[in-house]
């Protein structure tokens, strides 16, 4: 008989089993030993233990790999799957949660919303993205996705006085729901059509059928309205806009990178593997989306006054520039998605830790006008958001500058001549509207006297940021090594 648990089973969920456990010794800490919220500063170093932990954890499965010399390694009966994809993905949820978590202490005093379990919910969000990036089973997935997402919503609304906030967690909830539907009733034909919840069976029933069949068809489409809801692409977008700007900027930071990494790799685990046979129907569709969300990520982002909202809306033409690379289907451009969600998560989040800084007593620091005179005022947060933006519009010698050449290589090598022209002419729009920032912060004058908020780990935390945005641009040989590990085989 065999045995419902193992050791093997045990080893492919340690990264996850230490952040749940941190989670929830930061709810019990919270309560019963800092009831005092200014002892509440001690609970970042719970989560600094836990990522620790979830990355020796990680670091063990990559060396049980390479000693071995195999690629993966399942548990529970296949529903979990350790590859270099999965662990991949998740050192980048181990970053962002990092940064995340050390500029938040200061940025929720300023807000009066300073509560322990905020540190407990970035560890189980966390949590739920780790088996978005390992889970090869549909239930574990959605599981992990729903994990997730419920902590999100919780996030978003964190600023309990806010109405802002409040507006955008109930959007964020319904909308979220709503996609959860259709990805659930699309998972229900996988499993109707395969007679089992692993994605490799569901890859074999769906390759022993005609790529138009009706009911593949319906599972396509049902399971990409979920999909593509989460990552922000359009028409499946209009989330996205309200929720960063009503959550506090730090969620709006933590969501924008951690989250869209972690639905990118749940997509790419779905349509590289049991909608890989369908591909003929759903490249097309997935083109269309793309141009799509570039066009409407771009064209929106001109008219925007409020930083955050600007900054959702060019997270929606990333997240086309993304599924570009998924279109081109071939190495390059798989390699390339891992190298753009890798990139994206250092300069778009060195972009929302400057909106933090400009948070202060009284001054939300989230318009146009807020970033006036700020090169006078502060020198080197101007020219760290220089940094980022360049990086965004995928100005060389940034980071940005490579995850953009990836894609347009994967599409001029695979002959998408058109959509590669399409993707470089947007490039410019970016760059108009990444350039109102620039000269608000160098050209006008400031119109707030006010000192900007600093912390130590805000400046560790930007200081990271700006270091791996200019290395992994002018030195990328290490960072792409790194990337092709992604690959999923």
């Amino acid at each position: 008989m065999t045995p419902l648990y193992t050791s093997t089973d045990h080893f492919t969920i340690i990264p996850a089993l230490m952040l749940v456990l941190f989670g929830c010794g930061i709810l019990l800490f919270d309560f019963l030993v800092f009831p005092d919220p200014r002892q509440r500063k001690w609970l970042l170093l719970f989560v600094v233990l836990a990522e620790g932990f979830a990355g020796y954890g990680l670091v063990r499965q990559q060396t049980y790999l390479a000693v071995n010399g195999i690629t993966a390694i399942t548990g529970f009966q296949g529903s979990v799957t350790i590859d270099g994809f999965g662990i991949f993905y998740n050192w980048i949820f181990v970053a962002a949660a990092v940064i995340v978590a050390i500029v938040s202490y200061k940025y929720l005093e300023i807000a009066g919303e300073h509560h322990g379990e905020y540190y407990g919910l970035i560890l189980f969000a966390q949590a739920g993205m780790y088996f978005l990036a390992t889970g090869t089973d549909l239930i574990t997935l959605f599981v992990g996705l729903e994990l997730m997402a419920l902590c999100f919503y919780i996030m978003v609304g964190f600023l309990r006085s806010d109405k802002r906030s409040n507006e955008a967690a109930i959007k964020y909830l319904l909308l979220g729901a709503f996609s959860s539907g259709f990805l659930v009733y699309g998972f229900s034909l996988m499993y109707g059509i395969a007679g089992s919840t692993k994605l490799s069976a569901v890859s074999a029933a769906i390759a022993a059928r005609p790529a138009w069949d009706p009911v593949v068809f319906l599972a396509l489409t049902t399971t990409s309205v979920g999909l593509l809801f989460k990552i922000s692409a359009v028409p499946f977008h209009m989330w996205a806009p309200d929720a960063y700007e009503g959550a506090p900027t730090t969620v709006t930071a933590y969501l924008s990178v951690a989250s869209k990494a972690a639905s990118i790799a749940f997509l790419l685990r779905i349509f590289l593997g049991p909608l890989a046979a369908a591909r003929d129907v759903w490249e097309p569709f997935l083109a269309v989306i793309a141009v799509a969300t570039l066009t409407l990520g771009n064209l929106a982002a001109i008219n925007q006054t409020n930083i955050k909202r600007l900054l959702a809306y060019s997270s929606i033409s990333h997240a086309g520039y993304m599924l570009l690379g998924l279109v081109a289907g071939n190495q390059t451009g798989i390699n390339g998605i891992a190298v753009y969600v890798m990139v994206y998560t250092f300069m778009n989040l060195g972009a929302f830790l400057v909106v933090v800084a400009l948070r202060r007593a009284h001054i939300i620091g989230e318009d146009l006008d807020d970033f006036s005179g700020l090169m006078q005022k502060s020198p080197g947060y101007a020219i760290l958001m220089l940094i980022f933006l360049l990086s965004l519009a995928g100005i060389p010698p940034t980071a940005g500058f490579l995850g953009k050449y990836y894609i347009f290589l994967s599409l001029i090598q695979t002959g998408h001549y058109v959509l590669a022209v399409i993707a470089t002419l947007y490039v410019a729009v970016a760059i108009y509207y990444y350039f109102k920032i620039v000269r608000s912060m160098f050209i006008r004058e400031s119109t707030e006297p006010a000192p900007l908020a600093t912390s130590f780990g805000l400046h560790v935390a930007l200081a990271v940021s700006g270091v791996l945005t200019l290395a992994i641009g002018i030195y990328p040989e290490p960072f792409l090594r790194l990337a092709q590990t992604s690959l999923l085989r």
